[in-house]
């Protein structure tokens, strides 16, 4: 196929709060974060990717993962991120058994990972990587 192509795919997820998104991911995470033509955000990773993030009304939280930051010391991250005043431990032990920093290790079946949730409740992640 030569129509569609990959080289400029991104994603994206809504919120229900533009301006508390904002401050989240470009003063609280400390990402580049854009205002497009539409007035909706787009984040700009180092990799060259892009995420849109737009306003939705009637927006509910995603049930899922929506961004996942792969670092080099979770432990340290995580601290960054409580340091910010970000809650890590956002899942029951029953659901997730995790420290008391919220820290899944993975023990040989996965990454060590924490969860964290953004202004609109949506779930990010850091995982070891």
């Amino acid at each position: 196929m030569s129509a569609f192509t990959t080289d400029r795919a991104f994603s994206g997820f809504s919120v229900d709060d533009l301006d508390a998104a904002r401050s989240f991911y470009a003063d609280t995470l400390g990402l580049d974060v854009e205002t497009n033509a539409m007035g909706f955000l787009e984040i700009r990773l180092a990799s060259g990717g892009g995420i849109l993030v737009y306003g939705k009304p009637d927006h509910t939280p995603a049930s899922f993962t929506v961004l996942n930051f792969p670092v080099d010391d979770i432990d340290a991250a995580v601290d960054e991120l409580r340091e910010r005043g970000i809650e890590t431990k956002i899942y029951p032990d029953d659901l997730f058994s995790s420290d008391d920093r919220g820290i899944v290790r993975g023990g040989g079946r996965g990454p060590d990972i924490a969860w964290f949730r953004d202004p609109a409740g949506n779930v990010i992640a850091v995982l070891q990587a």
